[in-house]
Order: C-alpha cells, then sequence, then structure tokens
C-alpha cells in the first residue's frame, strides 16, 4: 500500500500549481482573455502580473485564502495582478514602484481582494495663467482632467505646449479620454474627432503649419470642449523717419540798411530716425520697443543778416514838391499786383534798396516816381497810392518796367 504524502510534499505541489498558474498571468495580452486589460495609447509601459509568494507561517502552512487577485493601474496603464501581499504598500514593493512625494496611491492600507489600486506619478508641465508662465506639478493623464485639476486657480488657465527643436510642439498629455477635440487657428476652429491624441499629432492631422514664433496652449473652450490655440506671432523691426526742425539766428550787418534783412544761409530740417521692434499676436500689436531712436542728419540753421547801415536822406526837388492825383486803373486794374510787390520788396511798402536809389512796393525811381505825379519819397506813400501810380506807370508804358518780376503781374 501506498503511504500518503508528506504535508511538505503537498506544500510544494500546491506552491508548484498556484505558481504555474499566476505565470500565465505574465503572458502577453490575449484579446480573448477579459481579465487582462490591453493599455490605452500614449500610457507608458506596461507592468507584468506579479509571482505569488507563498507565506509560511512560523510552524505552520500557506494560508490558501490569503492569495489576492487585484487590478494595478498605473499611470492608465492596467494590470491583473495575483499576490498574497497583505498591503497596499507590499504590493508596490512587490511590482517595484517607488514612489516620489509628489506620487499618489489610492487606496491605501490593507489589501482587499479584487480591489483596484491606482497609481499616478506625478510630472511638470507648463501652465500660463492669466498672461504669466509657471510650472507646476499634477497627476493628470489627459490635458483635459489637468485643466479640470487646475480650474480652482479661477482666471484663465492654459496648459502651455513648448517647441521642442524640432519645432513641434511638446506637451506630455493626450487630449481627451474619450470624444472630440478643437483647434483654434487662423480665425477659425477645426475638430479633432479623436481627442486621444496629442497636440503635435492634432495639428499634423489638420495640416496645420507652425511658424517659428508661433505659440500653442491647450485651454477649455466656453461649452467646455478641450481646445488647442494657435496664436500666431509675428516679431518685426520697423524704422520711421521725423523731420527735426531747424534752428534760426540773427546777425548784424553793416552793409544793408537800417529795416532790410537777408538771409544768408538758408535753414534745412533734420531728420530723427526710429528703430522698433513690434510684435503682434493674430495681427493685434502686444508689444513695442524701442531700439534706437537718433538724429541721423542733423539740421541747418537758418542765418539772417540784419541791416545796420544808416539810410542817406533823398529829398524831392521843388518842382515836384506837389503830387497829382493817382491815376491807375484801365488795362492794369485786372493784373496780379500783389504778386509783383512780393517779388519786388518782399509787399514791404517801406522799404529801400540797399544803395538807396529804389522805394517801395514796387522799388520806383524818386525820378520815374515823380514822372506819374508823385511827389516826395515812394517809400513814405501809402501802399494804395503806390500801387495806383504804379497801375499808371504800366498803362502808359507796359511791364518792361520791372524787368525781373514784371512778368508775376500775369500769374
Amino acid at each position: 500500500m501506498t503511504s500518503a504524502p508528506s504535508m511538505g510534499a503537498r506544500l510544494s505541489a500546491a506552491t508548484t500549481s498556484l505558481r504555474d498558474k499566476i505565470v500565465q498571468n505574465t503572458s502577453e495580452a490575449d484579446p480573448e482573455n477579459p481579465e487582462q486589460i490591453r493599455p490605452r495609447r500614449h500610457r507608458g509601459r506596461v507592468i507584468a502580473a506579479a509571482t505569488a509568494v507563498v507565506v509560511l507561517a512560523s510552524g505552520g502552512v500557506a494560508v490558501a485564502d490569503a492569495h489576492k487577485t487585484v487590478t494595478l493601474d498605473v499611470d492608465g496603464v492596467l494590470t491583473t495582478v495575483s499576490t498574497f501581499s497583505g498591503s497596499v504598500d507590499g504590493l508596490l514593493a512587490e511590482q517595484g514602484l517607488d514612489l516620489g512625494a509628489r506620487d499618489t496611491v489610492s487606496p491605501d492600507g490593507a489589501l482587499q481582494d479584487g480591489v483596484a489600486v491606482e497609481v499616478r506619478h506625478a510630472h511638470q508641465i507648463v501652465i500660463n495663467a492669466d498672461g504669466a508662465e509657471q510650472q507646476v506639478w499634477t497627476t493628470a493623464l489627459t490635458a483635459d482632467e489637468a485643466l479640470t485639476m487646475l480650474a480652482s486657480r479661477g482666471g484663465d488657465v492654459r496648459l502651455v505646449a513648448n517647441r521642442s527643436n524640432s519645432g513641434r510642439p511638446d506637451l506630455s498629455l493626450d487630449l481627451t479620454l474619450d470624444g472630440p477635440a478643437e483647434v483654434q487657428v487662423d480665425g477659425s476652429t477645426q475638430t479633432v474627432d479623436d481627442g486621444s491624441t496629442t497636440v503635435a499629432e492634432a495639428l499634423d492631422h489638420l495640416g496645420v503649419e507652425l511658424q517659428p514664433l508661433d505659440t500653442v496652449s491647450v485651454a477649455r473652450a466656453a461649452d467646455g470642449t478641450v481646445t488647442v490655440v494657435v496664436n500666431r506671432v509675428v516679431v518685426q523691426d520697423i524704422t520711421t523717419t521725423s523731420e527735426v526742425p531747424f534752428g534760426a539766428t540773427e546777425q548784424e550787418d553793416p552793409s544793408l540798411y537800417t529795416g532790410t534783412t537777408k538771409v544768408t544761409t538758408a535753414g534745412v530740417p533734420g531728420v530723427r530716425t526710429l528703430v522698433e521692434r513690434v510684435t503682434t499676436v493674430d495681427g493685434q500689436e502686444t508689444a513695442r520697443e524701442s531700439l534706437s531712436d537718433e538724429v541721423t542728419q542733423a539740421p541747418v540753421d537758418q542765418v539772417t543778416n540784419v541791416g545796420t547801415k544808416t539810410r542817406p536822406v533823398v529829398t524831392a526837388t521843388p518842382s515836384t514838391a506837389t503830387a497829382t492825383p493817382a491815376a491807375g486803373g484801365g488795362d492794369a486794374a485786372g493784373l496780379n499786383w500783389a504778386a509783383l510787390a512780393a517779388c519786388e520788396s518782399g509787399g514791404n511798402a517801406s522799404i529801400v534798396s540797399a544803395n538807396g536809389k529804389y522805394h517801395g512796393l514796387y522799388q520806383f525811381s524818386v525820378s520815374t516816381w515823380q514822372s506819374v505825379g508823385g511827389a516826395g519819397l515812394p517809400s513814405q506813400a501809402s501802399a494804395e497810392e503806390q500801387t495806383a501810380r504804379a497801375q499808371a506807370l504800366y498803362n502808359r508804358s507796359g511791364a518792361g518796367q520791372w524787368p525781373v518780376c514784371g512778368s508775376r503781374l500775369f500769374g
């Protein structure tokens, strides 16, 4: 008769059988096995099922009901694990999972059969809160989840997709777990049917090309939809010029009669050149920085000579001391006498030429003035009398009396 197996032999056989069953759980994912859940895309490495450990109590045997089957969710990767661990910490130790201070585990404490243990590793992302960028820690797996966590901050909070060396927007989160997302670019909104994708892949799918300075962020639209926002950023240097007024100086000139002036150096305006760096976002100016502001062409001051020479005293001859009435009008009345006066005397009725020979608006000589009935000096007569006698001279002798400026009468 064959003797019964010893207690040690029975324990060894049971352990071997249990180990064989557990090892089957470590094989690659079987689509026909509902207990093993295939991980979603972009969710990191798959954690293999753990080999069960038989615990021997001091002087006792393995406790069969200490065996547990649990679901371990590490950053969205789900694995069915068989274990004899009595605590969540023990399970994590078996799996070689070292947690940092910001990582989260739920639940904690004692480990129950059939429980789902969720592990989330914290990682840093860049956000823009009311226009200011900062780095924050999060355990979110998607942009949708991260925005929900950050909603408590209030204000306008966006996730920033930094541009990599290749120019692609880098955000280590999918947009959503389920459902669509949207992309706002160039004044339009386009839909990404499957939001379980990265920012870069969503833009590639829609054919959106980024320029070197464009920024990409992820926000939540008014209707709650996760939205990728592309802002077109343009920075350009703009040059503008403006006029710098010239100054004016006067200097005494003893060669000119008192009351006369002469411009010896004409004034020339200068040029001021301003270079500014202007930033626009989606066509709207957001910043303006002065790069240089200098006078690139200096102005030239105007110099005017002022006469200091005493005028000679000229008196009329006794025979012409009494003036006859001025007789202007006629063909001369419709001519441009103001233009002639501006050319001859600058419109100054009392002006006298530097040599003292010519007087008044139309630069009469004393003899010519007397020939048209004038008395005294032309520069001492009223502007009206001077014009009337100039018209009389024109009616008698024509515009040739003013060889330089006479053509102005017909302008």
